[in-house]
């Protein structure tokens, strides 16, 4: 798919999409926090058929919403591409010992040879979290790593604290 990228000077940036059925989509990323989402009229490409105004949290909420499953599914792809590499989605359980913990100081990395790569919060997604990031019960931390790591990491996570 093609997304054509335009810098609107002292604006933001714009992107622009069509989409399998024909439809012409617009997203302007406005500098200071909110986007517009425009559909266009088929048939005549420069007017919008209707604007969705979003403000910054709301767009960080649908991008939450798109970005997490498909985050999950482009580790799976590469865990499909790439021999031994598997990827995981390991849930934080209520007392266990990475409750309240940094991610640096768990040593997931250390023991098991597995990355998290990000980590679901409610509907929050930090992608590559630090080593500062303190994890919480019910976060939801997508690894990847050899099958054997990601077995070990996940019995780190039911490690009572």
């Amino acid at each position: 798919m093609d997304v054509v990228e335009t810098l609107l000077p002292g604006v933001g940036i714009r992107y622009e999409l069509r989409t399998r059925s024909g439809v012409l989509l617009g997203v302007v990323i406005q500098r200071d926090g909110p986007v517009e989402i425009a559909v266009y009229d088929q048939a005549d490409p420069d007017r919008a058929r209707q604007v969705f105004e979003l403000d910054a949290d709301e767009a960080d909420a649908i991008a939450d919403i798109l970005g997490a499953p498909r985050l999950t599914q482009r580790f799976a792809d590469l865990s499909r591409e790439v021999p031994g590499l598997r990827a995981a989605r390991l849930a934080v359980r209520p007392g266990t010992a990475f409750v309240g913990r940094a991610l640096g100081q768990t040593r997931a990395r250390t023991r098991t040879g597995c990355s998290v790569v990000a980590v679901v919060r409610d509907a929050d997604v930090v992608t590559a979290p630090g080593p500062e990031e303190v994890l919480r019960e019910g976060d939801v931390l997508v690894a990847i790593g050899s099958e054997q790591g990601l077995d070990q990491l996940g019995a780190m996570l039911t490690e009572p604290g």
